[in-house]
C-alpha cells in the first residue's frame, strides 16, 4: 500500500484548480513507508482522494500529480496511454518531422521533456520521480514510433539543467543508446538546420518558435532583416528563404553564431544572410547612431529572469531593447518581439512593450499574437507550460 499524503486545511488550491504541483508547505503529513521519487496517495484534508503522485522531499514541489484516480496503477500500460496520447495528439496539430513529444506537465507526465530531431530521440528528465522511469518511458515510446515507421537510431539525454539540483539529483549528459553523431540535420518550414544535440542550447533546438518564424517568412520577401539574439540562425534563415533583399543576424555567442553561418550555407544563403557575434543591447545604439533603418527588425531574446525576484530588472531590458528595435524600423516595417520567459507574464510584457513604443514616439499595429507552437501545448491552470509570448507589429512614426 502507497504511502498517503494528506494536505493542510484551506492548501492545494493550484491542484484544485487543474495544477500539478504540490509544495511542501501544503502538506500536514505523510503516513506509510516511502522513499523519494515514489508514488503517494493524495487525500485532502478532510480524507477525500485527490490522486496520486511522486514525493520528493529535497524538492520545494513536494508532489508532482500523476493521476486525478487512486484507482489507476502507475504501470506498463499508464505509461503507454499517456506516451501514446502525447504522439497522437502530435500528429494532429504539428509537423512531426522535428517536434516536441513530451511536454513535461502539459502532457501530465510532470518533469519530463522529449524532443524529436527526425530519427533521434533528446531527452531532459528534470525530476526524481520521472527520472526513476525514463527508460521504461523511452522503451515504450521508441516502440510506438516504431508503429508509425519512425525508427528511432538514437538517444542523448541533456538533463544538465541545474534545475536537477533543487530535486537532490546531478547533472546527467550523454548517450542512452549507441553512440552516432551528434549534429542531427533537420528540415522545418523548408529550411534545413544542422542540430548539435549534445551542445547547443536546452535540447539542442529551439522548436517552440517553429509556426512564429514561419508567420515572420510573409513580410520578408525584398526586406532588409536585422535578427536579434538569432542563436543559430533560424529567424534569420528564415527571413532569407522568404526571399529578403539582406538579413543580418546578430548574437553573442561565437558558437552559435559559427552554427548559423553553417546553417546559412546548408540553405544555400551565405550572400543573403550574414551573421555577426556582438552584443545587442550595444550593437542596437550603434546602428541607430550610424542612421541604419531596417523593413523587418526582429528581437528573440533568451529568458532575462527565470524567477519572479528578477522581474523588475527583467522588464527593463525588455523595454530597452524594444524602444531601441522600434526606432530601427522604417516608417510602416514591422517588428517581430517575444519574451520566453513564463515570469514575464503577459499583460507585464504587453504594457512593457506600449512603454517602449511610447519612449522611441512610435505608433504600433499589432498585426497578430503568437505563443509556443502546439507541440509546446499549454495546459489551463499549470502556469509553468504558458511561457513564450510573441507579437508583430507595424511600427508607425507619430504625425
Amino acid at each position: 500500500m502507497s504511502a498517503i499524503a494528506t494536505l493542510k486545511k484551506g492548501e492545494g488550491r493550484m491542484l484544485k484548480a487543474g495544477g500539478l504541483w504540490i509544495y511542501d508547505n501544503e502538506i500536514e503529513s505523510v503516513l506509510g513507508a516511502f522513499e523519494d521519487g515514489d508514488i503517494v496517495l493524495v487525500h485532502d484534508f478532510d480524507g477525500f482522494p485527490m490522486g496520486k503522485g511522486f514525493i520528493n522531499r529535497h524538492s520545494k514541489i513536494r508532489i508532482r500529480m500523476l493521476t486525478r484516480h487512486e484507482d489507476v496503477e502507475i504501470d506498463h500500460a499508464f505509461w503507454k496511454m499517456r506516451l501514446r496520447n502525447a504522439w497522437e495528439y502530435r500528429k494532429k496539430t504539428v509537423d512531426t518531422a522535428s517536434c516536441r513529444v513530451v511536454f513535461g506537465e502539459a502532457d501530465f507526465l510532470p518533469g519530463m521533456v522529449i524532443d524529436k530531431f527526425e530519427d533521434v530521440l533528446v531527452v531532459e528528465s528534470l525530476a526524481l520521480g520521472i527520472d526513476v522511469h525514463k527508460k521504461e518511458i523511452l522503451d515504450i515510446l521508441c516502440a510506438i514510433l516504431l508503429e508509425d515507421g519512425i525508427r528511432i537510431r538514437g538517444i542523448y539525454e541533456r538533463s544538465d539543467a541545474k534545475v536537477r539540483e533543487l530535486e537532490g539529483m546531478e547533472r546527467s549528459k550523454g548517450f542512452l543508446s549507441a553512440p552516432f553523431d551528434t549534429k542531427v540535420e533537420i528540415c522545418e518550414n523548408g529550411v534545413r538546420y544542422h542540430v548539435d544535440v549534445q551542445d547547443g542550447q536546452k535540447t539542442g533546438f529551439f522548436l517552440d518558435q517553429k509556426y512564429n518564424r514561419l508567420a515572420v517568412q510573409k513580410l520578408c520577401k525584398d526586406a532588409k532583416v536585422l535578427d536579434c539574439f538569432t542563436h543559430t540562425g533560424s529567424f534569420a534563415l528564415n527571413a532569407g528563404a522568404a526571399g529578403a533583399a539582406s538579413v543580418l543576424g546578430v548574437d553573442a555567442s561565437e558558437l552559435a553564431i559559427a552554427q548559423a553561418r553553417e546553417n546559412a550555407e546548408l540553405n544555400g544563403l551565405r550572400d543573403t544572410v550574414r551573421f555577426r557575434c556582438c552584443d545587442v543591447f550595444d550593437l542596437l545604439p550603434e546602428l541607430e547612431h550610424s542612421g541604419e533603418k531596417f523593413d523587418v527588425v526582429i528581437l528573440d531574446p533568451p529568458a532575462f529572469t527565470k524567477s519572479r525576484n528578477s522581474v523588475k530588472n527583467a522588464t527593463k531590458g525588455y523595454r530597452e531593447i524594444n524602444m531601441r528595435g522600434m526606432k530601427l524600423v522604417k516608417d510602416g516595417g514591422f517588428l517581430a518581439t517575444c519574451s520566453c520567459s513564463r515570469f514575464m507574464e503577459y499583460e507585464l510584457f504587453t504594457k512593457t512593450i506600449h512603454q517602449a513604443a511610447c519612449a522611441a514616439h512610435k505608433r504600433l499595429r499589432q498585426v497578430e499574437f503568437r505563443t509556443q507552437a502546439p507541440d509546446h501545448p499549454i495546459l489551463w491552470a499549470a502556469d509553468e507550460s504558458y511561457y513564450l509570448k510573441f507579437y508583430i507589429f507595424q511600427v508607425c512614426e507619430e504625425k
